[in-house]
């Protein structure tokens, strides 16, 4: 899904705002590094983007060129610390509405996450999914279609 002003009606809330601010993600790549840190017009048909490792004011710091190809995941987060007490819901039960459809994604590496989609298209570099949980740290993920094992709808 291209994220341009031609087709923002068609963004969830959280894209829309990715594609105007600095937004704290999480960074998963394929050889098991995490790294944190903020984007700003985030766009998913770019071979790569920037990560900016912090801000200082209202300006980023010295931002890090990641290329999507070495990526498993992104992970738009409401904070970096999470709450490790919670226990996050993994499986959508009776009266979950879900945004778009239900999948369950399989990444090379077995994990496994599910949640819901609006954008997924084979033929694109990777798709937005929607935690099951909404109370998750997890807003959205950014799935690299090359870091798929399979999914399935659900």
């Amino acid at each position: 899904m291209m994220i341009n002003t031609k087709n923002i009606m068609n963004l969830t809330y959280y894209q829309k705002v990715a594609t105007k601010e600095h937004v704290k993600v999480v960074v998963h790549f394929i050889d098991d590094i995490i790294v944190k840190g903020y984007v700003n017009n985030f766009n998913a048909n770019r071979p790569s983007f920037h990560l900016y490792n912090g801000i200082t004011g209202s300006s980023p710091n010295q931002p890090m060129l990641l290329k999507m190809k070495e990526i498993k995941a992104i992970f738009f987060v409401k904070t970096f610390e999470g709450n490790n007490e919670y226990v996050e819901r993994k499986e959508f039960i009776e009266g979950d509405r879900a945004l778009g459809c239900r999948v369950e994604v399989t990444f090379i590496d077995g994990e496994v996450i599910r949640g819901s989609t609006v954008d997924y298209d084979l033929l694109h570099s990777g798709f937005f999914l929607i935690p099951v949980d909404p109370s998750s740290n997890n807003i959205q993920i950014f799935v690299v279609s090359n870091a798929v094992m399979k999914i399935c709808f659900i």
